[in-house]
Formats: structure tokens, C-alpha cells, sequence
């Protein structure tokens, strides 16, 4: 497994620096490239959720490209693209390899559930993808049912089979645990990610979204897990990082990976490096909290690149120290308008 994937954190390349008001370099750029998703998990998307947003204020690929290049002329190299679910955006493989022609990007993931995988993940690695971070809380066909609203454990499955034979990697798999839910669940997902030499993330429910309420009621604080599978496998904390928030461990004499998410019990913003990009256009400087800036507006005005740079740099100074959400709040933003 490469750390630190390709060298994300060297920007020596880069004539400059986006560092926020209490000196953290920002590196990463997510985007929503869509708010729909052909699923419909519970504690992110409810199934009567309905309220869209429309084609013609979407940003097109025209304006993320010259978003991506702003931020990349800024020091940027880390993208992400998110949803809802990406791969239902048409021509999701043409804006994949227009991000990944800009030398100054070099690590270009995905979030997404691979249901679609089997018929995009050949695509996705012709076009540049460097790798994947898929959502999977179930190894239970009957959980995976409930917890989706009614979709099947196969297609995400085959989805990761199809990814893993094109040579996508790493592939990391996103695990959310809710209490009664799923959290009987782990030592499956342990086993299945051994076997096929994925990176698992653990995650604590996060009370943001329309689905928010209901991921409070599951909530778990991860250090419970930490200290159970610490017993169970001899976990041992390894220096390993990632591009995002994960503090990972390693089972003793093996080189699988278990990283833990912690929003709530432990935030990470004190090292936070990352800021999102809405559907619409709205950079959002934190998950938790409404501090946003409509890019989309001022390309709708033929800013010039030198200009839009000029906002992204003063966005970021508006960055705030950390969020302020707890298990008892909810953020009611969709997580799929922002992505995660």
C-alpha cells in the first residue's frame, strides 16, 4: 500500500499555499457532482426525499474543470468526487479524466456505493482514477436491505469485484455504525476486507442531513469499538496516513488496515485539509457548519481565473476553527448536496 498516496502533501510544484486563519494548509477539494443516488440509506437520503437539485443550477463539467484548476493552481492537489452517487451523472468518465489531465492533481478517489461498478469501473480506470472509497455498512444481505431502503448487497459486491479485477487500488471501504443496526456486523466486514486486501474505515453516525435524526439514535462512540477489536485482533497503531481524517491501526503481523472516524467523540479539525464543493456551486469550509462561498455565481459572471483564485483564497480565511456538532445536534443540509 503506497502512503500518503503519491506524495499528495508535497506542493512544491505549486506556486502557492491556501493556509486558513489558524494555519492549516488546505489540500483537498470534494465535490458533489450530484445530489441524487440510486440508494436510499436511511441515515443519509430517505426514500421520500424528493427535493433535488435541478439540472439547470447544477455547476456543468466546463465550470468544475475551471474550479479544479484554480484550487490546483492554489496548492490543491487532492480530489475527490462525490454525490449522492456520481456514477449516475452522465459523462461521470469525461470529467474523471478532464480532473486527471491537470498535472498538478495527483490523487483523483471516488466516493460511491459500486453498485454501478460493473459497468463503469473499466472506464473509470481508462480515464485516470486513482482510487475508491466505496460505502458498504452490511455483510448482511437482510441489513443491507434496511439500511438502503430495499437494495441488494449483490450489486455493491459484484460492483467491488469488477473495480478490484481492473486494478483500481487502494479501494477503501466506508462502514457507518449504528448501534442495533449494524455493529454486529464488523468482524464480517474485517474478514471480507482481509480477504480482499481492502482498507476498512469505521465511522461514527454523523447527525448531518435530511437522515440526520435517525443516525443520532444509532450513535456510537468508536473508542467502544477501538478497545473491543483491540482485544479481538491485537490492534497496534501504525503511522499509516491517508489523505483524510482516519487515525489508523494494523492487526499484529498483517498488513491489513483498520481506520476510525471519529466526527464526534474525537474531532479532527484541528488538522482538517479539506473543503467541499456543493452541486450548485457553494464552497462549504466545514461539514458541520453553513460558512460558504457561491463560486457559481461568479462564474455565471465570467470571473477570470486570477479572480477566482483571488475568492477561493479569501473563502478559506473564512474556514472556521472546528464544527460544533454533537451526537444531540443535526445539521439539516443533505449529505448528498455537499458529499462526504
Amino acid at each position: 500500500m503506497r502512503q500518503n498516496y503519491k506524495n499528495m502533501n508535497n506542493n512544491s510544484n505549486n506556486k502557492n499555499l491556501l493556509i486558513d486563519k489558524f494555519n492549516r494548509p488546505i489540500k483537498y477539494l470534494r465535490i458533489s457532482v450530484t445530489d441524487k443516488c440510486n440508494m436510499r440509506c436511511f441515515y443519509c437520503l430517505p426514500k421520500d426525499y424528493r427535493d433535488f437539485t435541478v439540472p439547470e443550477r447544477r455547476l456543468n463539467f466546463i465550470q468544475i474543470e475551471k474550479i479544479v484548476n484554480a484550487f490546483a493552481n492554489l496548492g490543491v492537489q487532492s480530489v475527490r468526487l462525490t454525490g449522492g452517487e456520481p456514477l449516475v451523472r452522465a459523462g461521470i468518465c469525461d470529467l474523471v479524466r478532464t480532473i486527471k489531465n491537470n498535472k498538478n492533481i495527483t490523487d483523483l478517489s471516488m466516493s460511491t456505493n459500486a453498485s454501478l461498478l460493473i459497468d463503469k469501473a473499466y472506464d473509470l480506470k481508462q480515464a485516470g482514477l486513482d482510487r475508491l472509497n466505496v460505502s458498504l455498512d452490511s455483510m448482511n444481505p437482510k441489513t443491507f436491505h434496511d439500511i438502503t431502503c430495499g437494495f441488494k448487497l449483490s450489486d455493491t459486491l459484484n460492483g467491488l469485484e469488477v473495480a478490484k479485477k481492473e486494478g483500481i487500488t487502494p479501494i477503501k471501504i466506508n462502514m457507518v455504525i449504528m448501534r442495533g443496526i449494524n455493529d454486529n456486523d464488523i468482524d464480517n466486514m474485517i474478514e471480507y476486507c482481509m480477504e480482499n486486501k481492502f482498507v476498512l474505515r469505521l465511522i461514527e453516525a454523523m447527525p448531518v442531513g435530511i437522515g440526520g435524526r435517525k443516525a443520532r439514535d444509532y450513535y456510537i462512540n468508536l473508542n467502544e469499538v477501538i478497545d473491543d477489536l483491540k482485544q479481538k485482533y491485537n490492534l497496534i497503531k501504525t503511522e499509516f496516513m491517508g489523505s483524510g481524517p482516519a487515525k489508523y491501526y494494523k492487526i499484529m503481523d498483517t498488513n491489513f488496515k483498520i481506520g476510525f472516524i471519529t466526527p464526534i467523540s474525537q474531532h479532527f479539525c484541528d488538522a482538517c485539509n479539506r473543503v467541499r464543493l456543493s452541486v450548485d456551486g457553494m464552497l462549504y469550509l466545514c461539514l458541520g457548519e453553513d460558512n460558504k462561498v457561491d463560486l457559481r455565481r461568479h462564474l455565471m459572471q465570467n470571473i477570470s481565473d486570477d479572480g477566482l483564485e483571488q475568492i477561493i483564497k479569501d473563502a478559506i480565511l473564512k474556514k472556521p476553527e472546528k464544527h460544533t456538532f454533537s451526537k444531540e445536534s443535526t445539521t439539516y443540509r443533505p449529505m448528498s448536496f455537499t458529499g462526504g
